[in-house]
């Protein structure tokens, strides 16, 4: 029996998880992430998938964020008609995930669509809508962890939990061959969790494999001594800074799990009298929904009963319509807003950015993961202007990271956590990174015993996997460059561009040098059209 793996998204970048793995009687689609960070990257989500979706037989789910299973509609849209098999915990947080990610969409794809018909261009069509998510969910199959499930003939999956995230799951694979009966054992690790996180337990796995694909968005990180004291206490040290009596502090979040986990640290500091009372805003309606399914499965979460109390603090103040947000900018006192997304790339913050980037009295916090070409990453990286819906926007505000509530192991982490598999016999996939930690990883295993060498996979590579070692068969045409990949790409560079042009002419002294300006960029363009 052949068996063969596509990597349709996470290669090279970090986002966009898919894998395909394929025997000559199944394909099972390991993931169907949504592709975020530059803008040529998310434009995949909008082409056709690189496989026939009719054609897949089922699709199994490492965990619910959206990198992970935000194109499960348009799977399902696009013909796919089999299983999805996830844990309860992901079932549970897709049911809300999946039709927020539709309805923003839609709404986004509404306010595109006005300025397209202002200026005279055509309409798009969103990815796909709330409906389609509500009516993909229908095709979920809850599976539990530790337990075989038979995915199709010949291929059967164990879940383990990856302690990244409610519901996350490293899978192991067993396909069968025809012949001497002995299965090749795979092993997707999905997101890897920390050694030190606050709701999720330490991540499991099992040993003597003959694959791992690891991910390494965090490779080329160490957090040595990283404990929740230690961050709690510099947490409390960032606020004690922001606080400003008219201020804000603004902290990106992703909605699901990173929120609950800092209204757990804030509260507790606050109890400790560590802090004063802060009035905190989490304006997010996907939070206060992922905050009701972790009540719900607070019994099965460390420190669950901690998350229950903070969500029902008095201080804590959930928003659900826009009235309600908008209405969070009229707050005169020092206050803290939680707000999706965590890269800054759409969702309330922009908004919240909007109302207070040029304010000296904000701070924006980072405390996640911040892609190339993405909104957060920008300002992360220190510009001092940007454009948020259209509009160019000073920055004032203070920028500050706490990169200690990540839900991804580090480097270090990984390569423990992959030693602790040994032996894996025929090979090492990693993915789910962008270059500098991909090559700080691939060096950090070259002396890890009864470990090949690790393989660093592009975007819709082919690997045969049936012999004793892996084998690239087929390279793609590249739906997305691999220098483009985890990387800025022109879209970045021509906002960059309008705000150095704003900055040129209004810097020129007078009309006429204005003027000079403004003719030497289109003599520019000239030429450029030219060649």
């Amino acid at each position: 029996m052949s068996l063969r793996l596509h990597f349709h998204g996470a290669a090279r970048t970090v986002t966009g998880s898919c894998f395909l793995l394929e025997t000559d009687a199944a394909r099972v689609l390991v993931d169907c992430g949504m592709f975020q960070g530059s803008k040529e990257e998310r434009e995949l989500n909008y082409q056709h998938f690189p496989f026939r979706a009719a054609g897949i037989d089922a699709l199994c789910l490492t965990h619910a964020h959206i990198d992970h299973s935000g194109l499960v509609p348009k799977l399902v849209k696009a013909g796919f008609d089999g299983p999805v098999y996830a844990t309860a915990g992901t079932a549970d947080l897709a049911s809300i995930m999946l039709p927020d990610s539709g309805y923003i969409q839609e709404m986004e794809v509404n306010q595109l669509n006005r300025r397209n018909s202002r200026r005279g261009r055509e309409t798009v069509s969103p990815i796909y809508t709330e409906e389609d998510a509500v009516a993909s969910l229908r095709q979920f199959r809850p599976v539990a962890y530790g337990q075989w499930q038979e995915v199709v003939r010949g291929v059967r999956a164990r879940y383990w939990n990856a302690g990244h995230l409610l519901g996350s799951a490293s899978i192991e694979f067993e396909v069968t061959h025809g012949g001497d009966g002995k299965p090749t054992r795979l092993l997707f690790s999905g997101d890897v969790g920390p050694d030190h996180k606050l709701l999720q337990p330490d991540p499991d796995s099992p040993r003597d494999l003959d694959y791992v694909v690891l991910e390494s968005t965090y490779g080329d990180t160490d957090r040595d001594g990283t404990t929740i004291e230690r961050r709690r206490r510099m947490l409390r040290d960032e606020v004690r800074t922001a606080m400003h009596p008219s201020g804000v502090l603004l902290i990106p979040s992703f909605a699901v799990e990173r929120t609950q986990e800092l209204l757990v640290d804030l509260m507790e500091l606050m109890e400790a009298g560590e802090l004063p009372d802060i009035p905190i805003f989490i304006d997010s309606p996907l939070a206060s929904k992922a905050s009701a399914i972790f009540k719900r499965h607070a019994d099965e979460l460390r420190n669950g009963s901690d998350l229950v109390q903070a969500l029902e603090s008095r201080w804590v103040r959930f928003t659900e319509s826009v009235e309600q947000s908008k209405a969070i900018d009229r707050i005169h006192s020092f206050h803290i807003i939680i707000a999706a997304s965590g890269m800054c790339e759409a969702g309330r913050i922009r908004h919240h950015l909007k109302a207070w980037l040029w304010r000296d009295e904000a701070t924006l916090l980072f405390v996640g993961f911040q892609a190339q070409g993405t909104l957060g990453r920008i300002l992360q990286d220190g510009a001092s202007k940007v454009r948020i819906h259209g509009e160019e926007v000073r920055v004032r505000a203070r920028m500050r990271t706490l990169d200690l509530y990540s839900g991804h192991a580090d480097g270090p982490e990984l390569r423990a956590w992959l030693a602790e598999r040994l032996p894996v016999r025929r090979g090492v996939f990693l993915v789910h990174g962008e270059d500098p930690p991909l090559k700080v990883l691939h060096g950090s295993l070259a002396d890890l015993d009864r470990v090949p060498g690790a393989i660093i996979p592009e975007i819709d590579d082919v690997y045969d996997l049936a012999g004793d070692q892996a084998v690239r068969i087929e390279r793609h045409a590249e739906r997305l460059p691999g220098a483009s990949a985890g990387h800025r790409d022109w879209h970045n560079d021509y906002a960059e561009l309008l705000l150095e042009i704003n900055d040129a002419l209004e810097a020129a002294a007078g009309r006429k040098a204005k003027g000079v300006i403004i003719r030497r960029i289109r003599d520019a363009l000239k030429d450029g059209a030219r060649e």
